[in-house]
């Protein structure tokens, strides 16, 4: 009975020793199957390529508004930051001796009219005269030249009730356009000595479409500007902008303006890109980047950005080999393209495949299972 019990223990111990043996193969066999890996081929299109410039966003139209006259400020009608319309009242400044001097402008335009009226018609009178000659040549001579100081007198009297006129304006301050406020300079009741030399009470800006300037070297400009190949595909109404922070819209400059001469000191042209700001999320003085088009290359070698690593040697892909062992490639890169797509100078070729994804898992002449993806 026992030995029957050692020859059915000796055969179950054998069948459990060849099913263990068993499925440590097909665990081996499964741990050297190659791992699938994502992979693309290496493209050429036609792109533009792009340069980055660091610009600063100037308001389209800032004014700082200024008092021009003699008096306490009495009022300022607005609060820093305010939307104001144009036309709209935002400082008076006492005017009363500006007042009276319109109105006694307008006391010697009257006495003025009043003596050439007198003078005009005394010459009339006298001229009928000396046709009877009831009077002397010399007193029609007089009262011609009296006549014309008269006029002269009008005139004058006309320009100082304007002049005066013009200056009681300026006790009233008002926005030249529709803008937004800065704080004002002086408090409400303040004395403001304007007239020898303005004195700033504000500025208005115009936020709602801003001047992206920028300066680029004389030598892009002229392998770009005055290279008309491929110039027509470049669209300079539409120049990518980016900021440090990521705002909630995308912004987009319209090249407005190249500067006719080049800076001798710094041997760059000053350029101008005008921006749209609907949401108003853009400020005068905010620094962007502007991602000016320089030129068209028909046939650029493209691979996806995220593709490409970095080591202290520099840039470099994943290759897979027609083997489909991977392979350490350096590359050298150049601009952005299609959002996603980074422009390769040299390393790769056309059709070349490389890996696009699990970087971290493959190493230099691992072999993979190579899945193609677009």
């Amino acid at each position: 009975m026992k030995a029957r019990y050692m020859l059915f223990l000796s055969a179950g111990t054998m069948l459990a020793l060849a099913g263990c043996s068993n499925k440590g193969k097909d665990n081996k066999s499964q741990a050297g199957a190659p791992e699938k890996v994502e992979v693309a081929e290496v493209v050429a299109d036609s792109v533009v390529i792009h340069k980055k410039y660091p610009a600063t966003l100037r308001a389209a139209d800032m004014v700082d508004l200024m008092a021009r006259v003699n008096g306490a400020l009495l009022t300022q009608n607005f609060n820093p930051g305010d939307k104001v319309k144009k036309g709209q009242v935002l400082f008076t400044i006492e005017d009363t001796r500006y007042r009276d001097a319109v109105a006694q402008a307008e006391s010697q335009l009257a006495t003025a009219k009043s003596t050439y009226e007198y003078a005009s018609k005394n010459y009339a009178a006298l001229n009928k005269a000396l046709e009877s000659d009831a009077v002397a040549q010399i007193q029609v001579l007089d009262a011609k030249s009296a006549m014309e100081q008269a006029r002269a007198s009008v005139v004058n009297s006309t320009a100082a009730l304007q002049s005066a006129r013009t200056t009681l304006g300026y006790c009233t301050v008002r926005a030249p356009f529709d803008g937004e406020m800065s704080v004002g300079t002086y408090s409400e009741g303040a004395y403001i000595a304007g007239e020898g030399a303005a004195q700033k009470l504000a500025t208005i800006f115009d936020n709602s479409v801003l001047n992206a300037e920028f300066y680029i070297d004389d030598a892009s400009y002229l392998r770009s500007f005055t290279n008309e190949n491929g110039r027509s595909k470049i669209n300079y109404d539409s120049v990518p902008m980016s900021f440090d922070e990521k705002l909630p819209h995308n912004y987009y400059g319209k090249l407005v303006y190249i500067a006719p001469d080049v800076d001798t000191s710094t041997g760059t042209l000053h350029v101008r890109a005008k921006v749209k700001n609907p949401y108003g999320e853009l400020r005068d003085g905010m620094y962007t980047t502007i991602s000016l088009p320089m030129k068209l290359d028909p046939n650029a070698i493209l691979v996806k950005d995220a593709s490409i690593s970095t080591d202290q040697l520099g840039k470099f892909v994943y290759v897979v080999n027609d083997s489909n062992r991977v392979v350490y490639t350096p590359i050298k890169t150049g601009a952005m393209a299609n959002d996603s797509m980074r422009v390769v100078t040299s390393g790769l070729s056309r059709g070349d495949r490389y890996v696009t994804r699990a970087l971290l898992k493959v190493r230099p002449g691992m072999e993979i299972k190579p899945v193609l993806t677009e």
